[in-house]
Protein backbone atom coordinates (compact mmCIF):
# COMPACT_ATOMS: atom_id res chain seq x y z
CA UNK A 1 0.00 0.00 0.00
CA UNK A 2 1.48 3.35 -1.12
CA UNK A 3 1.92 6.09 1.95
CA UNK A 4 -1.15 8.10 0.32
CA UNK A 5 -3.19 5.46 0.73
CA UNK A 6 -1.95 3.97 3.62
CA UNK A 7 -2.69 7.70 5.58
CA UNK A 8 -6.33 7.57 3.88
CA UNK A 9 -6.69 4.09 5.57
CA UNK A 10 -5.78 4.78 9.08
CA UNK A 11 -7.72 8.44 8.46
CA UNK A 12 -11.15 6.25 8.02
CA UNK A 13 -10.73 2.86 8.01
CA UNK A 14 -14.25 2.19 7.02
CA UNK A 15 -14.68 4.93 4.73
CA UNK A 16 -11.65 3.89 2.95
CA UNK A 17 -12.64 0.07 2.68
CA UNK A 18 -16.70 1.34 1.59
CA UNK A 19 -15.11 3.44 -1.22
CA UNK A 20 -12.98 0.25 -2.76
CA UNK A 21 -16.68 -1.48 -2.43
CA UNK A 22 -18.12 1.15 -4.63
CA UNK A 23 -15.58 1.20 -7.18
CA UNK A 24 -15.03 -2.00 -7.63
CA UNK A 25 -16.51 -3.52 -11.01
CA UNK A 26 -16.83 -7.11 -9.80
CA UNK A 27 -18.00 -8.22 -6.66
CA UNK A 28 -14.49 -9.54 -5.16
CA UNK A 29 -12.09 -6.62 -4.95
CA UNK A 30 -8.36 -6.43 -4.35
CA UNK A 31 -6.99 -4.75 -1.36
CA UNK A 32 -3.90 -2.61 -1.13
CA UNK A 33 -1.88 -4.37 1.38
CA UNK A 34 -2.38 -8.10 -0.59
CA UNK A 35 -5.84 -10.40 -0.78
CA UNK A 36 -9.19 -10.23 -1.80
CA UNK A 37 -12.09 -8.94 -0.26
CA UNK A 38 -15.38 -10.21 -1.08
CA UNK A 39 -18.31 -6.99 -1.91
CA UNK A 40 -21.53 -8.61 -2.66
CA UNK A 41 -23.22 -9.73 0.38
CA UNK A 42 -24.73 -12.87 -0.93
CA UNK A 43 -21.29 -14.13 -2.54
CA UNK A 44 -20.10 -13.20 0.91
CA UNK A 45 -22.91 -15.35 2.64
CA UNK A 46 -22.21 -18.59 0.46
CA UNK A 47 -17.85 -18.01 1.11
CA UNK A 48 -18.83 -18.13 5.02
CA UNK A 49 -20.64 -21.29 4.61
CA UNK A 50 -18.87 -23.13 1.65
CA UNK A 51 -18.20 -26.38 2.78
CA UNK A 52 -15.33 -26.90 0.48
CA UNK A 53 -13.74 -23.55 0.97
CA UNK A 54 -13.89 -24.10 4.80
CA UNK A 55 -13.01 -27.51 4.81
CA UNK A 56 -10.22 -28.96 7.14
CA UNK A 57 -8.20 -26.58 9.91
CA UNK A 58 -9.50 -23.27 11.32
CA UNK A 59 -6.63 -20.52 11.00
CA UNK A 60 -7.54 -19.06 14.29
CA UNK A 61 -5.49 -22.09 16.03
CA UNK A 62 -2.80 -22.42 13.26
CA UNK A 63 -1.01 -25.78 13.68
CA UNK A 64 -0.90 -25.56 17.40
CA UNK A 65 -3.92 -28.50 17.34
CA UNK A 66 -3.53 -31.58 15.54
CA UNK A 67 -6.86 -32.12 13.97
CA UNK A 68 -10.19 -30.43 12.91
CA UNK A 69 -12.09 -32.60 16.14
CA UNK A 70 -9.24 -31.46 18.54
CA UNK A 71 -9.92 -27.54 17.48
CA UNK A 72 -13.60 -28.05 18.30
CA UNK A 73 -12.90 -29.88 21.64
CA UNK A 74 -10.94 -27.02 22.60
CA UNK A 75 -13.03 -24.09 21.81
CA UNK A 76 -15.98 -25.74 23.76
CA UNK A 77 -13.73 -26.33 26.26
CA UNK A 78 -13.01 -22.66 26.81
CA UNK A 79 -16.79 -21.89 26.01
CA UNK A 80 -17.67 -23.90 29.08
CA UNK A 81 -15.58 -22.72 31.75
CA UNK A 82 -16.78 -19.10 30.99
CA UNK A 83 -20.20 -20.27 30.88
CA UNK A 84 -19.84 -22.36 34.29
CA UNK A 85 -18.03 -18.94 36.02
CA UNK A 86 -20.74 -16.28 34.14
CA UNK A 87 -22.41 -15.91 37.93
CA UNK A 88 -19.18 -14.97 39.43
CA UNK A 89 -18.60 -12.81 36.66
CA UNK A 90 -21.30 -10.73 37.49
CA UNK A 91 -21.03 -10.43 40.90
CA UNK A 92 -17.65 -8.95 40.49
CA UNK A 93 -18.54 -6.20 38.00
CA UNK A 94 -20.89 -5.04 40.95
CA UNK A 95 -17.87 -4.22 42.60
CA UNK A 96 -15.34 -2.98 40.11
CA UNK A 97 -17.99 -0.54 38.42
CA UNK A 98 -19.01 0.80 41.76
CA UNK A 99 -15.05 1.61 42.26
CA UNK A 100 -14.64 3.13 38.99
CA UNK A 101 -13.90 7.15 39.23
CA UNK A 102 -16.11 9.26 37.84
CA UNK A 103 -14.07 10.10 34.88
CA UNK A 104 -12.67 7.31 32.65
CA UNK A 105 -10.48 6.72 30.07
CA UNK A 106 -11.83 4.37 27.35
CA UNK A 107 -11.50 2.11 25.69
CA UNK A 108 -8.79 1.19 28.09
CA UNK A 109 -11.01 1.25 31.42
CA UNK A 110 -13.44 -1.49 29.08
CA UNK A 111 -10.27 -3.59 28.89
CA UNK A 112 -9.67 -3.53 32.15
CA UNK A 113 -12.83 -4.14 33.67
CA UNK A 114 -13.15 -7.01 31.98
CA UNK A 115 -10.05 -8.42 32.79
CA UNK A 116 -10.71 -7.46 36.55
CA UNK A 117 -14.68 -9.61 36.82
CA UNK A 118 -12.34 -12.73 34.68
CA UNK A 119 -9.40 -12.74 36.65
CA UNK A 120 -10.36 -15.93 38.65
CA UNK A 121 -11.29 -17.62 35.54
CA UNK A 122 -8.73 -16.94 33.40
CA UNK A 123 -6.59 -17.90 36.74
CA UNK A 124 -7.62 -19.51 39.44
CA UNK A 125 -6.78 -16.83 42.68
CA UNK A 126 -4.58 -19.88 43.79
CA UNK A 127 -2.54 -19.73 40.96
CA UNK A 128 0.64 -18.43 40.79
CA UNK A 129 1.17 -14.95 41.74
CA UNK A 130 3.54 -13.63 39.64
CA UNK A 131 1.73 -15.28 36.37
CA UNK A 132 -1.25 -13.33 37.76
CA UNK A 133 0.53 -9.68 37.53
CA UNK A 134 1.91 -10.76 34.38
CA UNK A 135 -1.58 -11.76 33.11
CA UNK A 136 -2.85 -7.99 34.63
CA UNK A 137 -0.18 -6.12 32.84
CA UNK A 138 -0.53 -7.64 29.25
CA UNK A 139 -4.25 -7.24 29.65
CA UNK A 140 -3.32 -3.54 29.99
CA UNK A 141 -0.68 -3.05 27.15
CA UNK A 142 -1.48 -6.33 24.85
CA UNK A 143 -4.64 -7.44 25.13
CA UNK A 144 -4.21 -6.98 21.11
CA UNK A 145 -1.94 -5.82 18.71
CA UNK A 146 -1.12 -2.16 19.65
CA UNK A 147 -1.73 0.78 17.12
CA UNK A 148 1.72 2.00 17.50
CA UNK A 149 5.44 0.55 17.52
CA UNK A 150 6.39 1.74 20.93
CA UNK A 151 3.35 -0.11 22.44
CA UNK A 152 4.40 -2.97 20.39
CA UNK A 153 7.46 -3.92 21.43
CA UNK A 154 6.34 -3.41 25.16
CA UNK A 155 3.20 -5.75 23.97
CA UNK A 156 6.23 -8.19 22.83
CA UNK A 157 8.05 -8.47 25.83
CA UNK A 158 5.58 -8.90 27.93
CA UNK A 159 3.86 -11.57 26.47
CA UNK A 160 7.67 -13.58 26.20
CA UNK A 161 7.88 -13.13 29.79
CA UNK A 162 4.12 -14.13 30.27
CA UNK A 163 4.76 -17.55 28.03
CA UNK A 164 7.76 -18.47 29.57
CA UNK A 165 6.56 -18.37 33.13
CA UNK A 166 2.90 -19.85 31.74
CA UNK A 167 5.04 -23.05 30.33
CA UNK A 168 6.35 -23.52 33.78
CA UNK A 169 2.55 -23.57 35.29
CA UNK A 170 1.81 -25.46 33.04
CA UNK A 171 4.54 -27.82 32.97
CA UNK A 172 3.50 -28.68 37.00
CA UNK A 173 0.00 -28.75 36.63
CA UNK A 174 0.29 -31.40 34.18
CA UNK A 175 3.04 -33.11 36.33
CA UNK A 176 0.41 -33.13 39.46
CA UNK A 177 -1.43 -36.02 39.63
CA UNK A 178 -4.36 -34.26 40.73
CA UNK A 179 -4.55 -32.32 37.38
CA UNK A 180 -6.24 -35.05 34.88
CA UNK A 181 -8.05 -34.99 31.88
CA UNK A 182 -10.81 -35.88 33.61
CA UNK A 183 -10.45 -33.69 36.47
CA UNK A 184 -13.18 -30.30 36.99
CA UNK A 185 -10.97 -27.34 35.29
CA UNK A 186 -10.53 -24.25 37.92
CA UNK A 187 -9.75 -21.77 35.64
CA UNK A 188 -9.14 -21.15 31.96
CA UNK A 189 -5.87 -22.84 32.13
CA UNK A 190 -7.03 -25.66 33.39
CA UNK A 191 -9.38 -26.02 31.01
CA UNK A 192 -6.85 -25.49 27.91
CA UNK A 193 -4.60 -28.20 29.69
CA UNK A 194 -7.51 -30.78 29.59
CA UNK A 195 -8.38 -29.88 26.20
CA UNK A 196 -5.05 -30.17 24.49
CA UNK A 197 -3.67 -33.59 23.43
CA UNK A 198 -1.03 -34.91 25.75
CA UNK A 199 1.45 -34.93 22.33
CA UNK A 200 0.79 -30.96 22.51
CA UNK A 201 4.18 -29.43 24.36
CA UNK A 202 4.14 -27.36 27.38
CA UNK A 203 5.25 -24.31 25.16
CA UNK A 204 2.32 -24.88 22.30
CA UNK A 205 -0.28 -25.10 25.65
CA UNK A 206 1.07 -21.85 26.66
CA UNK A 207 0.71 -20.16 23.84
CA UNK A 208 -2.99 -21.60 23.27
CA UNK A 209 -3.40 -20.15 26.24
CA UNK A 210 -2.66 -16.80 25.37
CA UNK A 211 -4.61 -17.07 22.43
CA UNK A 212 -7.53 -17.41 24.34
CA UNK A 213 -6.87 -14.89 27.13
CA UNK A 214 -6.29 -12.19 24.27
CA UNK A 215 -9.39 -13.05 22.31
CA UNK A 216 -11.33 -13.00 25.81
CA UNK A 217 -10.65 -9.72 27.39
CA UNK A 218 -9.10 -7.59 24.20
CA UNK A 219 -12.22 -8.35 21.84
CA UNK A 220 -15.05 -8.20 24.70
CA UNK A 221 -13.12 -4.56 26.35
CA UNK A 222 -13.45 -3.17 23.03
CA UNK A 223 -17.17 -4.42 22.28
CA UNK A 224 -18.30 -3.26 25.27
CA UNK A 225 -16.35 0.35 24.92
CA UNK A 226 -17.74 0.81 21.81
CA UNK A 227 -21.54 0.23 22.97
CA UNK A 228 -20.78 2.63 25.81
CA UNK A 229 -19.42 5.41 23.21
CA UNK A 230 -22.21 4.19 20.71
CA UNK A 231 -24.92 4.40 23.35
CA UNK A 232 -24.24 7.37 25.33
CA UNK A 233 -23.11 9.48 22.35
CA UNK A 234 -26.94 8.95 21.21
CA UNK A 235 -28.41 9.84 24.42
CA UNK A 236 -25.96 12.29 26.02
CA UNK A 237 -26.14 12.79 29.80
CA UNK A 238 -29.10 10.90 30.09
CA UNK A 239 -29.91 7.48 30.58
CA UNK A 240 -30.38 4.71 27.59
CA UNK A 241 -33.24 4.74 26.24
CA UNK A 242 -33.49 1.40 24.94
CA UNK A 243 -32.82 -1.91 26.23
CA UNK A 244 -28.92 -2.36 26.86
CA UNK A 245 -29.10 -5.89 24.79
CA UNK A 246 -29.89 -3.88 22.10
CA UNK A 247 -27.36 -1.19 22.06
CA UNK A 248 -24.93 -3.98 22.35
CA UNK A 249 -26.39 -5.86 19.33
CA UNK A 250 -26.48 -2.34 17.29
CA UNK A 251 -23.08 -1.85 18.20
CA UNK A 252 -21.64 -5.09 17.29
CA UNK A 253 -23.18 -4.43 14.23
CA UNK A 254 -22.21 -0.67 13.74
CA UNK A 255 -18.65 -1.25 14.65
CA UNK A 256 -17.58 -4.78 14.98
CA UNK A 257 -14.29 -5.76 16.39
CA UNK A 258 -13.80 -8.64 13.96
CA UNK A 259 -13.86 -5.89 11.13
CA UNK A 260 -12.36 -8.53 8.02
CA UNK A 261 -12.29 -12.63 8.74
CA UNK A 262 -9.75 -13.90 6.49
CA UNK A 263 -8.90 -17.29 5.02
CA UNK A 264 -6.20 -18.97 2.88
CA UNK A 265 -7.83 -20.64 -0.32
CA UNK A 266 -6.77 -24.22 0.42
CA UNK A 267 -7.18 -25.32 -3.00
CA UNK A 268 -8.10 -23.95 -6.62
CA UNK A 269 -11.65 -22.35 -6.34
CA UNK A 270 -13.49 -19.66 -8.12
CA UNK A 271 -15.92 -16.92 -6.37
CA UNK A 272 -17.35 -14.37 -8.35
CA UNK A 273 -15.84 -14.94 -11.78
CA UNK A 274 -12.82 -15.18 -10.17
CA UNK A 275 -10.35 -18.23 -9.80
CA UNK A 276 -8.35 -18.43 -6.64
CA UNK A 277 -5.26 -20.27 -6.30
CA UNK A 278 -4.07 -22.28 -3.27
CA UNK A 279 -3.00 -20.10 -0.59
CA UNK A 280 -4.36 -16.86 -1.53
CA UNK A 281 -6.09 -14.63 1.25
CA UNK A 282 -9.73 -14.53 0.66
CA UNK A 283 -12.00 -12.10 2.97
CA UNK A 284 -15.19 -11.05 3.90
CA UNK A 285 -15.71 -8.04 6.33
CA UNK A 286 -18.75 -8.18 8.74
CA UNK A 287 -18.47 -4.23 8.59
CA UNK A 288 -19.79 -4.14 4.89
CA UNK A 289 -22.39 -7.09 5.70
CA UNK A 290 -23.43 -5.11 8.33
CA UNK A 291 -23.40 -1.84 6.35
CA UNK A 292 -25.50 -3.06 2.98
CA UNK A 293 -28.35 -0.63 1.97
CA UNK A 294 -29.95 -3.79 0.44
CA UNK A 295 -30.20 -5.73 3.33
CA UNK A 296 -30.58 -3.07 6.09
CA UNK A 297 -32.78 -0.07 6.68
CA UNK A 298 -30.40 3.25 6.79
CA UNK A 299 -27.03 0.99 8.05
CA UNK A 300 -24.94 4.04 8.49
CA UNK A 301 -27.41 4.78 11.78
CA UNK A 302 -27.11 3.80 14.87
CA UNK A 303 -30.21 2.55 15.71
CA UNK A 304 -30.87 0.26 18.61
CA UNK A 305 -34.31 0.06 17.85
CA UNK A 306 -34.26 -1.64 14.74
CA UNK A 307 -33.54 -4.95 16.81
CA UNK A 308 -37.67 -4.58 17.39
CA UNK A 309 -38.46 -4.90 13.73
CA UNK A 310 -37.36 -7.67 11.57
CA UNK A 311 -37.58 -6.05 8.26
CA UNK A 312 -34.69 -3.78 9.75
CA UNK A 313 -32.22 -7.03 9.93
CA UNK A 314 -29.61 -8.06 7.19
CA UNK A 315 -26.54 -10.41 7.86
CA UNK A 316 -25.40 -10.21 11.40
CA UNK A 317 -22.07 -12.15 11.82
CA UNK A 318 -20.42 -10.11 14.46
CA UNK A 319 -18.87 -13.30 15.43
CA UNK A 320 -17.81 -14.57 11.80
CA UNK A 321 -20.80 -17.29 10.44
CA UNK A 322 -20.60 -20.93 8.56
CA UNK A 323 -18.52 -23.30 9.81
CA UNK A 324 -15.98 -21.27 11.85
CA UNK A 325 -17.92 -19.02 13.70
CA UNK A 326 -16.74 -18.43 16.98
CA UNK A 327 -17.71 -20.69 19.55
CA UNK A 328 -18.31 -18.24 22.56
CA UNK A 329 -19.96 -16.01 20.00
CA UNK A 330 -23.28 -16.46 22.48
CA UNK A 331 -21.11 -16.48 25.49
CA UNK A 332 -19.52 -13.02 24.68
CA UNK A 333 -22.51 -11.47 24.15
CA UNK A 334 -24.18 -12.32 26.79
CA UNK A 335 -20.63 -11.22 29.14
CA UNK A 336 -20.62 -7.82 27.37
CA UNK A 337 -24.17 -7.06 28.55
CA UNK A 338 -23.87 -8.03 31.42
CA UNK A 339 -20.99 -5.23 32.12
CA UNK A 340 -23.09 -2.56 30.11
CA UNK A 341 -25.66 -3.26 32.17
CA UNK A 342 -23.99 -2.74 35.59
CA UNK A 343 -22.24 0.54 33.89
CA UNK A 344 -25.49 2.11 33.63
CA UNK A 345 -27.42 1.16 36.56
CA UNK A 346 -28.36 4.46 38.42
CA UNK A 347 -25.48 6.08 36.21
CA UNK A 348 -25.79 8.61 33.37
CA UNK A 349 -23.29 8.05 31.20
CA UNK A 350 -21.84 11.47 28.83
CA UNK A 351 -18.43 11.16 27.01
CA UNK A 352 -16.68 14.48 27.37
CA UNK A 353 -15.27 16.45 24.44
CA UNK A 354 -17.05 14.87 21.60
CA UNK A 355 -16.53 11.24 20.26
CA UNK A 356 -14.90 10.15 17.38
CA UNK A 357 -16.49 6.55 16.10
CA UNK A 358 -13.80 6.29 12.99
CA UNK A 359 -11.95 3.29 14.56
CA UNK A 360 -8.03 2.18 15.02
CA UNK A 361 -7.49 -1.13 12.94
CA UNK A 362 -4.79 -3.13 13.50
CA UNK A 363 -6.29 -6.71 13.43
CA UNK A 364 -8.93 -5.42 15.20
CA UNK A 365 -11.38 -2.35 14.92
CA UNK A 366 -11.18 -0.76 18.10
CA UNK A 367 -12.54 2.52 19.25
CA UNK A 368 -10.06 6.02 19.58
CA UNK A 369 -9.50 6.93 23.00
CA UNK A 370 -12.21 8.74 24.54
CA UNK A 371 -13.53 9.97 28.16
CA UNK A 372 -16.48 9.32 30.24
CA UNK A 373 -18.30 11.29 32.68
CA UNK A 374 -20.88 8.90 35.30
CA UNK A 375 -22.91 11.11 36.85
CA UNK A 376 -25.54 8.82 39.85
CA UNK A 377 -28.81 9.83 38.67
CA UNK A 378 -29.36 8.48 42.59
CA UNK A 379 -28.42 10.48 45.35
CA UNK A 380 -28.92 7.22 47.97
CA UNK A 381 -26.74 5.44 44.96
CA UNK A 382 -23.88 8.17 45.08
CA UNK A 383 -23.84 8.34 49.12
CA UNK A 384 -23.14 4.24 48.87
CA UNK A 385 -20.90 4.61 45.94
CA UNK A 386 -19.06 7.79 45.84
CA UNK A 387 -16.44 8.19 42.80
CA UNK A 388 -13.30 9.90 42.97
CA UNK A 389 -12.80 12.48 40.28
CA UNK A 390 -9.57 11.97 38.10
CA UNK A 391 -8.37 14.04 35.28
CA UNK A 392 -8.48 12.89 31.88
Amino acid sequence: MGFAEMRRFRRDPYGFLENLRRTSPVEVFGLPWGGWCVGDTGLALTVLNDRSFNAGMSGFFGSMLPSRPAQIDFGRAARAILRTHTPEYRESLAAAVTEMPSVTRWPSAGVELVYRCTADVLLHPDGSPELRQLLERNARVGALRPALMGQRAWAQLLRTKLSTTLTEQIRERRSDIGHTAEAEPRDLLDAVIGACPDEVADTTVAQLYVLMFRSIVGPLGYSLAWSVLLGSLHSPGSPWPWPVDRVVREASRHRPVSWMVSRPVPHPIEFGGIVFRTGDLLSVSPYLLHHDEQHWTRPGAFQPDRWTRPSAHGPYVPFSSGPFTCAGAAVAHDLITDAAITLIENTCLRVIGGGDTRPIVTNAAIPRPFTLRHTPTNPAHARQSPRKEVTP
